[in-house]
């Protein structure tokens, strides 16, 4: 029997839609912070192969969700391509910056990522052929214009106050930017499909930010291709597109780009998806992460309302963002219940 991810991403009604959450791996688990003690820090985890597939097997064991997604990090690819990467405890990632045309000039060619990235592929391997039969394993990418948001800045910002003040002042060199970040994701994935994902995801945490054209040609554009290329590559592969926060910029997403599911972030409502936007692809989402943390008959009755609100069409449940690192574990398996229940 096809898996019912594949099943949705097909775009299939199923009577329980299937569930797996962004961020199952993670902190929020005590297995997860022995795994990463033993890997001495979080780079050390995500190049570690066999630690690396461990944790992502954590909440498939724990669980039993539809899914697995490859634990790695968004901004891999630009340590791939060049740039220093390094992490603050309590405080997150930090990038050396590329802020000029001469900057993008010093970074690799996308050929040269394979090398870095080798043990990603690695663990895709060891899960393809450990994760269970009826579990689907999710490869993932940033989107170009995300990636390019730490790229520019050197780190995570509110408002990506540094890479619109890059796009505004040279269009031409960010542009340039975003194509590189294009072709280097393009064969990032396609690499990490070869070694055994069988859905891939494309988060563009920030696109929310990009507004008018800009959205056109930073967020949809690249999405476009990126799709378009794995797809002429990787016959029957289904994509998942992640432009968060788009608001109604969320309504043709699918058609504009390829992508066979659009998630979508909590500040929707599911109502509004089911009419806008499933209409025209599976949708994935949409549960509020905060509840995981204050659990209850919010958790539950929430849980239920997204489930009936998206039972029309294919969906497959999910939160709006990722789990935060104080979600109860208890409140996960509180979840699960109220969808399959």
């Amino acid at each position: 029997m096809t898996k019912t991810i594949l099943r949705a991403l097909a775009r299939e009604t199923l009577p329980v839609p299937p569930i797996w959450m962004m961020r199952q791996a993670g902190r929020y688990l005590p297995e997860y912070r022995e795994t990463r003690a033993k890997a001495g820090d979080f780079l050390s985890l995500c190049y570690n192969p066999e630690l690396a597939a461990e944790v992502t097997l954590q909440p498939i064991r724990r669980y039993g969700f539809d899914a697995a997604i490859l634990f790695a990090d968004i901004l891999l690819l630009p340590q791939a391509l060049g740039c220093d990467l390094w992490f603050e405890t309590g405080e997150g990632p930090r990038l050396s910056t590329i802020t000029t045309a001469e900057g993008l000039a010093g970074l690799k060619p996308k050929e040269a990522i394979h090398e870095t990235l080798a043990p990603i592929y690695e663990t895709v391997g060891i899960l393809s052929r450990e994760l269970p039969k009826d579990v689907t394993l999710i490869g993932f990418a940033g989107a170009p214009w995300t990636v390019a948001t730490y790229m520019i800045a050197g780190r995570g910002t509110p408002d990506q106050g540094p890479a619109h003040a890059f796009k505004a002042a040279d269009r031409a060199a960010f542009a340039a930017l975003i194509d590189l970040l294009t072709d280097a994701t393009i064969d990032y994935l396609s690499a990490q499909v070869e070694a055994g994902a069988e859905v891939v995801k494309l988060f563009d945490s920030w696109a929310g930010s990009l507004k008018g054209q800009d959205f056109d040609d930073f967020a949809l554009t690249p999405a476009k291709r990126i799709i378009s290329e794995l797809k002429a590559r990787h016959a029957g592969l289904p994509v998942i597109a992640f432009p968060r926060e788009a608001g109604e910029r969320y309504v043709g997403f699918a058609n504009a780009t390829g992508a066979d599911c659009v998630a979508i972030d909590n500040s929707v409502s599911a109502e509004w998806a089911a009419e806008n936007v499933q209409k025209d692809s599976c949708v994935q989402g949409n549960l509020n992460p905060a509840l995981l943390v204050t659990g209850g008959e919010a958790l539950f009755s929430e849980t239920r309302r997204i489930a009936r609100a998206f039972s029309g069409g294919p969906h497959i449940f999910n939160l709006g963002h990722g789990i935060t690192p104080d979600a109860d574990p208890d409140n996960v398996h509180r979840m699960i219940e109220a969808v399959r229940g």
